[in-house]
């Protein structure tokens, strides 16, 4: 219904704003006592809400309203004079609100800085450069006559932005500088030129294959495409990365580029530090807010060339972006699992369309989802197929170990080919995806086995420091001295861990560091570009570790990698677990003799006959298709589409009660199916018990309707406070 103002006659105007807040609806508000006039979409207002003030963002204005005029509350102040998203983000960030189902007000702060989110006014940066003012750019050829030199830096301005310091060094004095100020026919920017961003060390020599990759992107630089470049461990896909952005840097465009982990930032950091002559920020949860804040706000105005970050650096603003790059696209990283659940690949290919840019997709183990759209043509695919220099990429090696002795897990060929390496001034990687000690602590009389209070899993035993620690809800106790069940002292540790493996083979290898790589090592943000360091140093060093090892990174001098527990993933009850043990499988033999020196892989495994253990040699992209044939007889992704609703209560009936109301609200249509309500395969964390719904469709349109009327009755639907639910839309887990 049309409103009147409260104050006078007018027909009203009304903010209808996005609030922080999980429920899905916007609200309205009259203006500010400050407001003299319309304002734009996205900028930021301050209003109470509740009992509390929060910063909102206006969607739009309107005379309408669904709230009696009596009960509508006046915004408290404007916080901005124009938006602070660009319209390209803007429009990103509804449509992930959208396709994710999500709130909006929830979804928006995530373009925003953290100081911005708390309603700080936005960060300004020092002025470093000088443009004409829109009176400067009026003003006829060689104008002002009566100065030539002021006339000179108005045609030296004509390009566009220039820095202070490149003036100066062309001869343009601050004096005058200051002439053209006072007249109104330049301004200060924070915008440097665009020249200034350039090489500082040449590009290496280019392979073919590299070369046809590079000149295929460099000619889609300016408008929308997705590349999958799809190169072996080894094989130069940063180099073609380095040499996209040196053309893109030179058409004054920004880049983004997404990695999966932080431990990769700092030496991909370097690494473009080293290559260009142009300001990089990077940008992850290891730096504080007021660094975050002046990364977004000098990325925002155009200062900064190169936005390295992780995931959520997909929702940077840019002023002029010209391409984004999506390193290891394949990562488990990318996905969000909590709050927005979101794929950062995918919100950065939807980008790349808003932002009429290309994309790069990169990876030595591409997706099934990125594989099958090259082959259907929608993305173009480059393949790497040779490693870069004179490397040859490893065959791996398999080690039937089922009846063979054991020692911390490790064959006597694994332990003797890790000596003859260490030996021969090398080093190893020795891969093990379990951190801690043992699996579990259990009672050789009773089979009492150490179980977590808190949730459905064992906690696992580690020995330093002391005790046992439930790696699902962090939860730790003392290590018992006798069993709980029977009172035996006969207490043992069952299973593998890294603390474990290098806790022995500290004692074989004794005259060798031992490094152990996993989260509790590494929680340091210094410690992984210390090792780096050591690594590089040429010594023979045997590290042992969890698929921390397998993020892309670069040891040159390991010439032996080898893999404990190859069967860890084999019977994943996860859709995906195959996939995700081929490529982890591929990431970490990646690492062995990526330089001069030759290497080798051993592959410890008691399923040496299972097709996908027996076929490690084969190309990973031929291995692919044999996935592929598999998903599509069972319409999985990416031949069909999963949505999730999950839900949380303290009750273990709450929850499955609660989705089964829902899912009888609703009719499905016949290509669509409702599976569950089902216990999550971790039933209980946290104390909390967990289930859901998985629905599935032959395509994301009919999932998509399907899943918005499960949103809406669950909206709907009474609750208690002690029960709380969440939608994945595109799950990377689906149980």
């Amino acid at each position: 219904m049309n409103l009147t103002a409260p104050d006078n006659n007018a027909t009203a105007v009304i903010w209808r704003c996005a609030v922080p807040t999980p429920l899905r609806r916007l609200f309205d508000y009259w203006p500010s006592e400050d407001c003299d006039g319309a304002i734009a979409p996205g900028v930021r207002v301050q209003i109470p809400f509740g009992s509390r003030s929060v910063t909102a963002i206006v969607l739009n204005q309107t005379t309408d309203s669904d709230i009696d005029a009596a009960r509508l509350r006046r915004a408290t102040s404007i916080i901005d004079t124009q938006p602070l998203f660009p319209q390209p983000l803007f429009e990103l960030l509804k449509w992930a609100a959208t396709y994710y189902q999500h709130p909006l007000g929830e979804v928006l702060p995530l373009g925003l800085s953290p100081g911005e989110r708390r309603g700080k006014p936005e960060q300004q940066l020092d002025k470093s450069a000088l443009m004409l003012s829109e009176r400067g750019r009026g003003l006829p050829d060689g104008a002002p006559h009566q100065a030539p030199r002021q006339a000179a830096l108005v045609r030296r301005l004509a390009a566009g932005p220039v820095s202070f310091k490149r003036l100066a060094s062309e001869g343009f004095s601050r004096l005058l500088i200051n002439a053209l100020l006072s007249k109104d026919l330049a301004i200060s920017c924070t915008v440097s030129e665009d020249s200034c961003w350039q090489l500082r060390a040449p590009p290496l020599q280019a392979n073919q294959e590299q070369k046809d990759a590079i000149d295929a992107i460099n000619a889609a630089l300016e408008r929308f495409s997705i590349h999958l470049l799809y190169g072996i461990t080894g094989s130069g896909k940063t180099e073609v990365y380095l040499q996209s952005i040196a053309t893109c840097l030179e058409k004054g465009r920004q880049v983004l580029v997404l990695l999966p982990e932080i431990a990769l930032t700092p030496q991909t950091l370097a690494r473009f530090e080293a290559r260009f002559d142009a300001p990089v920020v990077a940008l992850h949860s290891g730096i504080g807010d007021a660094a975050r804040d002046r990364a977004w706000a000098a990325a925002r105005s155009g200062k900064t060339a190169i936005i390295l970050g992780t995931r959520s650096a997909v929702f940077v603003p840019l002023d002029k972006p010209g391409l984004i790059i999506v390193d290891e696209e394949h990562d488990a990283a990318f996905v969000q699992q909590d709050g927005l659940r979101y794929s950062a690949r995918d919100v950065a290919i939807k980008r790349a369309q808003l932002e009429n840019c290309p994309v790069i997709l990169g990876s030595a183990t591409p997706s099934l989802e990125s594989w099958l759209n090259a082959d259907r043509n929608r993305y173009q695919r480059h393949i790497l197929s040779k490693r870069a220099g004179t490397s040859v990429p490893p065959t791996p090696r398999l080690i039937d170990i089922r009846g063979l002795e054991l020692t911390a897990g490790l064959s006597p060929d694994l332990l003797n080919e890790t000596e003859r390496t260490l030996r021969g001034g090398n080093q190893v990687l020795l891969f093990l995806n379990r951190r801690g000690f043992a699996n579990a602590l259990v009672c050789h009389d009773c089979g009492w086995s150490s179980e977590c209070r808190h949730c459905d899993a064992r906690m696992t035993l580690h020995k330093s420091p002391p005790g046992l620690h439930c790696h699902h809800c962090g939860d730790r106790m003392t290590l018992p001295k006798r069993c709980p069940g029977c009172n035996s002292t006969r207490l043992l540790g069952t299973g593998l861990g890294t603390q474990q493996a290098e806790t022995y083979l500290s004692e074989r290898f004794a005259d060798y560091p031992v490094i152990r790589v996993d989260s509790d090592t590494m929680s340091n943000r210094q410690a992984m570009p210390k090792l780096i360091e050591q690594l590089n140093n040429a010594e023979p060093v045997l590290l042992v570790g969890t698929q921390m090892l397998s993020k892309g990174h670069h040891f040159p001098h390991v010439t032996l990698v080898g893999i404990v527990d190859a069967d860890a993933l084999l019977f994943s009850p996860d859709f995906r677990g195959e996939e995700r043990l081929l490529q982890l499988l591929t990431q970490v033999s990646g690492r062995a003799g990526r330089a001069e020196k030759p290497g080798s892989v051993l592959v410890q495994t008691r399923q040496p006959e299972h097709a996908l253990i027996r076929d490690l040699y084969a190309p990973y992209h031929e291995q692919l298709a044999t996935l592929l044939y598999y998903r599509a007889q069972s319409e999985l992704p990416p031949y069909g589409a999963l949505g999730v609703i999950r839900c949380d209560s303290k009750n273990r009936q709450a929850g499955l009660a609660f989705l089964q109301t829902i899912k009888e609200q609703v009719t499905p249509p016949s290509t669509c199916r409702i599976i569950g309500p089902l216990p999550a395969a971790m039933a209980r964390r946290k104390d909390r018990y967990r289930s859901q719904l998985i629905v599935a469709g032959p395509s994301r349109p009919p999932l998509a309707a399907l899943m918005a009327s499960l949103v809406e009755q669950a909206e709907a639907a009474r609750q208690s406070s002690n029960l709380g639910w969440s939608v994945d839309i595109d799950p990377y887990e689906s149980l």
